[in-house]
């Protein structure tokens, strides 16, 4: 369990890191595709993802909290 908060908590606030320091991603998603005998059309749409600076922040504070207090014997 000790080496389990451990390890989450560190994920968290590499996570955090990076949502306060990229902000947003994107990636391509395939929404359409028709086929007509050889002919084969496909749309595709590009989806943009923008993450809150306070989600980022949340996440640095409760992996922070899991290292301290979820490392802690009891």
């Amino acid at each position: 369990m000790k080496l389990f908060c451990r390890v989450l908590g560190l994920l968290l606030i590499v996570g955090g890191i990076l949502a306060l320091g990229v902000g947003h991603f994107s990636y391509t998603k395939a929404t359409h595709e028709v086929r007509l005998g050889p002919l084969a059309l496909a749309v595709k749409e590009q989806q943009d993802v923008v993450l809150p600076p306070w989600a980022g922040a949340l996440a640095i504070a409760v992996g922070g909290a899991l290292m301290v207090w979820g490392g802690r014997r009891r």
